[in-house]
């Protein structure tokens, strides 16, 4: 989870204001494409996904349909503490673009509908920190493996979704551990996991520790620190490394030149350039283990 000493404070993405969000919600409603989407070959459709624990207000994206190409590879983005908000649209619009069914879903449901924060959130903010803490602890990690099945079963109940190729699933800040997770629970069906700035999180001397679930995995893994987090804690891309030797799994593990968050547009630590490298080397690991 994010550690509040690391995390940069001020989030902000004008969609999230009253007024940005109120015109895409009507946009939406009236069935309008916004300028930037305007020439799209995606299909973008907020969802709703049943789970033990009630209803996960989610997005589904996928390619327009072109003749012959009906079906395309699975995958599930868990978002960062922020939860599902615009920024993440962008990415599972992004990804399906490439060829991919894209399900991005808030992961705060139980307590919330998405998006859980409006322009200018500050982290750094203790009150505000303690809604989203609060949130994420409203998160068993039994409630999250649920939730993982789920959100692959509604994946795999889509008429879009080519169900004789693997499947792939990716989180950020937090959402790193849930990707271990859901790899954990459908070793069969996940061939590839991305985690990007997942903090110190992912090794520890925890019972329930995301490292201990890799040998329950088939899947690849790309994980991508923050050289902040790598800071806080260097010997834990060491740990990581051997914990994934041990088991025979086939992992990168890289520390980026850049903060915690700066893979999501709208952080004070977003990195372009090592964002969009970030995004490279997730494609390429797609592109072997979901063909």
């Amino acid at each position: 989870m994010c550690d509040e000493f690391i995390h940069p404070g001020l989030v902000s993405d004008p969609r999230l204001s009253r007024r940005g969000f109120g015109l895409m919600t009507a946009a939406a409603a009236a069935g309008v494409a916004s300028p930037a989407l305007a020439q799209d070959t995606v299909t973008e459709t907020d969802v709703s996904v049943k789970t033990p624990d009630g209803a996960c207000d989610a997005v589904l994206f996928h390619p327009k349909a072109d003749g012959a190409k009906q079906r395309w590879p699975a995958v599930l983005v868990w978002p960062d503490i922020m939860g599902l908000r615009p920024v993440f649209r962008d990415m599972g619009r992004r990804l399906a673009g490439q060829g991919y069914t894209v399900l991005v879903v808030n992961p705060f449901y139980r307590s919330a509908r998405a998006p859980v924060i409006g322009d200018n959130f500050d982290f750094s903010n203790p009150e505000q920190r303690a809604k989203l803490t609060g949130y994420r602890g409203a998160m068993t990690n039994d409630g999250i493996d649920r939730d993982a099945v789920a959100y692959l079963a509604f994946l795999d109940a889509q008429a879009v979704t080519d169900k004789t190729k693997k499947a792939g699933v990716q989180g950020y800040c937090m959402g790193g551990a849930l990707s271990f997770r859901t790899a954990a629970m459908a070793p069969g069906r996940i061939a590839a996991v991305g985690s990007f700035h997942g903090g110190n999180g992912l090794f520890s001397d925890k019972p329930d520790s995301p490292h201990l679930l890799i040998g329950k995995t088939q899947a690849a893994y790309l994980i991508c620190q923050a050289r902040n987090d790598d800071a806080q804690n260097p010997k834990m891309k060491d740990d990581l490394k051997a914990a994934f030797a041990a088991a025979g799994k086939t992992a990168t593990i890289e520390v980026y030149a850049a903060d915690h968050g700066w893979c999501v547009k709208g952080s004070q630590a977003y990195n372009e350039a090592e964002a969009e490298r970030a995004w490279t080397n997730l494609s390429a690991l797609y592109a072997a283990r979901l063909a």
